[in-house]
């Protein structure tokens, strides 16, 4: 029962606007025993670890949707496979962030200012240029996530590190060694 005059509506209030109420780059304090230079440090290593995994995210897709050749198949499945991994690992860092106080980064408008990876070209690359290109997303992602690693460690800040070393690192080498090995050129064995 409501106590006001005017008759309930199911009307959604649309075109609603608001404020910021919390600026990107910044830390709110949460009772995490970790100190507020510790946690602005981690959310600023892992936003940019974040719009990195992002990319690699949308590299993968683009590169199993636009799939050729002989291996298409075994590829079009494993990428799809390692994107699923990436989306996991893009919500986890997300989730540290918001847990540490501070904003992550999701438009992806904003991604692409703070991403780290090269635009790859609009249309379709041949097989093993698409493999190489994630090959070298994997690699910017791991240098900075090791640095991040030891850094966070150092801090205190126990929880990244562990969520860079036991997800980002480790998803991220065994992936790009599944896609080294896609490379490698293999000779035809003659009876």
């Amino acid at each position: 029962m409501t106590t006001s005059s005017k008759p309930a509506s199911s009307q959604p209030w649309l075109h609603q606007k608001g404020e910021v109420i919390q600026e990107f780059g910044t830390v709110k304090q949460f009772p995490l025993g970790l100190s507020y230079e510790a946690r602005m440090y981690s959310c600023q290593r892992l936003n940019r670890v974040l719009a990195d995994t992002q990319i690699l995210y949308g590299l993968y897709k683009k590169h199993h949707w636009n799939m050729r050749g002989a291996t298409f198949y075994q590829l079009h499945l494993l990428l799809d496979k390692h994107a699923g991994e990436q989306l996991e690992i893009v919500d986890t860092i997300a989730e540290r962030v918001q847990t540490l106080g501070g904003v992550a980064v999701g438009d992806p408008r904003h991604v692409a200012e703070i991403t780290s990876i090269p635009r790859p070209p609009d249309g379709v690359e041949e097989v093993p240029a698409m493999l190489s290109r994630l090959l070298a997303a994997h690699e910017t992602i791991l240098v900075e996530a090791h640095d991040a690693a030891a850094r966070t460690a150092e801090l205190g800040d126990d929880g990244t590190n562990d969520l860079l070393v036991s997800q980002v690192i480790r998803t991220g080498e065994l992936q790009a060694w599944f896609l080294a090995e896609h490379l490698v050129d293999t000779p035809l064995v003659r009876s």
